[in-house]
């Protein structure tokens, strides 16, 4: 069994960022590709931050995106309390070791962690000093992905802020310690935390785990990190406008990884089994909403009819399109036909909406086009009858007599399909029309034709 443990240490504040996803995702992918252990560890000092509902929704946020933890909240194990705010009496214990052994002092109030040899503990004292006297050790920091990284401490750091609270170097570290963190997987703008973790570890006697910097993502403009004002940076923005789980997954492993296979859609099974530091990028990545809607339509596309059907009825529900008690039959042939041409499930009603009501939008410009061409009231009046009166109203049977039809009047089959289309669904495209007038069935179809005429 891996001795690997991993953690996702976020601090819930009511949102559950792109960014934060892809760094809980790459520690749960490093876990379950080594066979190792996933802790998520709640830091939740902020009392006015971090609110039950704040942490429903990166709970909520994680199970969406399949994220099961192994230790942590819900789940519990051996290492917890998994709350920073209720570790307290551990990190008394450690700050006592650190007094002891010398390496703490107050004043303003904080507690201060002490470095070891020629350091100052303002910066006013730093840039005071003669460059020449600075004798400060460097941090060596052989990071898993950017490799060697060497940087000196030349400040102290306060450990206890001035309200008694711990600060974010000290819990940090005391928790890694004892939850017997192996490996920290996290972004690079943390990088600049290390040599003081490294500086903590190193006094509290204890070897640091291996680190992992992973890079950062822009904004879709490529401008700047992105952040939680940007346009499409929440994940649960995706869970309400109906993306898949699967697919945001996959696309979020990307940023910043490469499977080096060149292909984008990869199941999370080959997605775990490939996942390691090497195949992770040094420079940023940036955030590409097109590419994430093309790999939602492509595992929409491959999802069985009635697991579609099951996605798709509440949000045309919401949208108003169908009712609660829609026949489930009809409902399932028009999305048959509409899956193949569907971008995503917050689209949907407005790919397949006509189908189910009759005061659907007329596309201007469709209809003006099919004008300029012909007659489309005289080519309906014509085919109109045979609509009636066929016997069979499937789509086989629906060529066959527009074909026949056709052919009597010396034209080509297609130039019928334009009009017959726009009358029955207001728009220039969609699903092959033929079937999609054999799913609408006689009934709806010559009324809309009737309607049309005038």
């Amino acid at each position: 069994m891996s001795k690997v443990r991993v953690r996702f240490a976020p601090s819930p504040t009511g949102f559950f960022h792109i960014g934060s996803a892809r760094t809980a995702l790459f520690n749960w992918l490093y876990a379950r590709h080594t066979g190792g252990t996933f802790v998520l560890r709640i830091e939740d000092t902020d009392k006015k931050r971090n609110t039950p509902e704040a942490l429903r929704v990166l709970l909520e946020g994680m199970k969406w995106m399949g994220m099961d933890w192994d230790e942590g909240p819900e789940v519990g194990g051996d290492y917890g309390p998994y709350f920073q705010s209720q570790r307290q009496p551990i990190y008394d214990e450690y700050l006592k070791k650190l007094t002891d052994a010398g390496r703490t002092y107050e004043k303003d109030g904080a507690i201060w962690f002490k470095l070891e040899g020629e350091r100052y503990s303002t910066y006013d004292d730093y840039l005071k000093a003669e460059v020449e006297k600075v004798k400060a050790a460097p941090i060596v920091i052989d990071d898993e992905v950017r490799g060697r990284v060497e940087r000196a401490e030349e400040m102290d750091f306060v450990l206890v802020r001035k309200d008694g609270s711990p600060g974010f170097h000290l819990v940090n570290v005391i928790d890694d310690i004892t939850m017997g963190i192996t490996h920290v997987i996290r972004g690079e703008d943390h990088l600049s935390n290390t040599s003081k973790h490294v500086e903590l570890f190193n006094a509290f006697g204890v070897k640091p785990p291996k680190f992992a910097h992973i890079p950062l993502i822009l904004k879709e403009e490529g401008s700047g990190k992105m952040s939680k004002r940007d346009k499409g940076a929440l994940i649960e923005e995706y869970e309400s406008r109906g993306f898949l789980a699967s697919a945001v997954r996959n696309y979020i492993s990307l940023l910043g990884w490469n499977p080096k296979n060149e292909r984008e859609k990869i199941d999370i099974d080959e997605i775990i089994e490939l996942f390691d530091f090497p195949g992770i990028n040094k420079g940023n990545s940036r955030f590409d909403e097109k590419k994430l809607s093309a790999l939602n339509a492509e595992y929409l596309r491959e999802l069985n009819i009635e697991s579609f059907t099951f996605l798709a009825r509440p949000i045309l529900n919401k949208a108003g399109v169908v009712s609660e008690d829609a026949d489930e039959d009809y409902l399932q042939a028009v999305l048959t036909l509409c899956q193949p041409k569907a971008r995503s499930l917050e689209t949907l009603s407005e790919l397949c909406g006509y189908f189910f009501i009759d005061n659907y939008a007329m596309d201007e410009k469709t209809g003006v086009k099919i004008a300029k061409k012909s007659d489309p009231k005289e080519l309906l009046g014509e085919v109109l009858p045979i609509l009636e009166s066929i016997k069979s109203f499937d789509a086989d049977s629906l060529k066959s007599a527009l074909e026949t039809h056709a052919e009597s009047k010396d034209q080509k089959v297609f130039a019928y399909f334009p009009a017959l289309r726009y009358a029955t669904s207001g728009q220039g495209g969609g699903p092959d029309l033929l079937p999609m007038l054999a799913v609408m069935g006689r009934e709806r179809v010559v009324a809309r034709i009737k309607q049309f005429i005038g």
